[in-house]
């Protein structure tokens, strides 16, 4: 059988209205400081969040995040037909204790950074099924469970080299939905895993930058479209470096990508000292909730291409030498009537 939403390779159309009806983040004391101070809904005090350990601070983030997203919908968490979510941290240990107390149906997801644009690519899908009507999405990341994890713990004081990106204290959840008000999900391009042997858990955005690439090239290609038809692409979280790299495959490639950003890059100041920019799931979750949503809202920004990127490694892999596979998942969202 056809079919009958997907077109070329890895994209599918969303036939039916599919819309963000709220959004709702909390961040922590640095990203408060940042270039988006002033534009989140709950705010931390410090990186306890109130809790006696970082990864249950991580759990209250994202209840707390959700409880807000459903209730600036106007609905209870009884209307919620599924929650996907995810995190950074070993089994999704903060997602599964933080969605514990709130009793919906829920999904437990791993992309890793990517788990945003993941999120809302099945979310939005459930709902252009007929199988849902509401879907709460989103994800969450804390600097100081991550680096205790991934990296060294805090009290090492380890110098950190120019490449490595700070990871976002913060969560952000969307609820999805074919009624109501607000942008809408008009297409997915779904990510490979594309590994290029990159093994530096301290230079993400050289492992993450060429499943970027291949996905924003697939997304053209599948669609017809050109960078420029976008008012905005943006990658999360390839930091500078990262960044750069997909600038230079993509003009090498032949496209004009003038109207590109990363929200590693928009997140943190320069004199905030976060070396080549913001990373984790929290950091495309916050950019997109705080400000880019915002601005379509608006109409500041009429269409965006919004490309979620995660690194799939895990601690064991990481000391076992071994490389990092990288994915990327795309997410048109759109204030233009979905043509059937």
């Amino acid at each position: 059988m056809k079919c009958k939403n997907k077109i070329g390779a890895q994209t599918v159309n969303i036939s039916n209205s599919v819309k963000i009806i709220s959004s709702a983040t909390v961040a922590g004391t640095k990203e408060q400081q940042g270039k988006l101070k002033g534009s989140f809904d709950i705010l931390m005090d410090d990186g306890y969040f109130g809790e006696k350990t970082w990864e249950k601070a991580e759990s209250k983030m994202q209840r707390e995040a959700a409880k807000c997203a459903v209730q600036k919908a106007g609905l209870s968490l009884t209307d919620i037909d599924m929650a996907f979510s995810g995190d950074l941290l070993n089994q999704c240990t903060g997602t599964g204790y933080g969605m514990r107390e709130l009793q919906v149906p829920f999904y437990g997801l791993f992309g890793a950074c990517s788990t945003m644009a993941l999120s809302m690519s099945l979310g939005a899908m459930i709902i252009d099924g007929g199988f849902a009507k509401y879907t709460l999405c989103g994800t969450s990341s804390h600097f100081c469970s991550s680096e205790k994890q991934f990296r060294m713990p805090l009290a090492y004081g380890g110098q950190r080299p120019p490449t490595a990106q700070r990871t976002v204290t913060g969560s952000g959840m969307v609820v999805l939905s074919d009624d109501g008000n607000g942008p809408k999900v008009t297409q997915i391009t779904t990510g490979k895993i594309i590994d290029k042997g990159i093994k530096d858990p301290a230079n993400m955005g050289a492992a993450m930058a060429p499943a970027a690439f291949d996905t924003l090239k697939t997304h053209f290609k599948d669609t017809n479209k050109k960078p420029q038809d976008y008012d905005l692409i943006v990658t999360g979280d390839l930091g500078e470096l990262g960044y750069e790299i997909v600038c230079d495959y993509m003009e090498k490639d032949g496209y004009d990508i003038s109207n590109y950003n990363d929200c590693g890059r928009m997140i943190f100041e320069k004199s905030q000292d976060t070396h080549a920019g913001g990373s984790g799931c929290g950091c495309s979750a916050l950019v997109l909730c705080a400000s880019l949503l915002k601005k379509l809202k608006k109409g500041e920004l009429n269409e965006i291409l919004f490309v979620g990127t995660g690194a799939l490694m895990s601690p064991l892999s990481t000391q076992q030498g071994e490389s990092i596979p990288s994915i990327a998942h795309a997410v048109v969202i759109s204030n233009k009537e979905v043509t059937k």
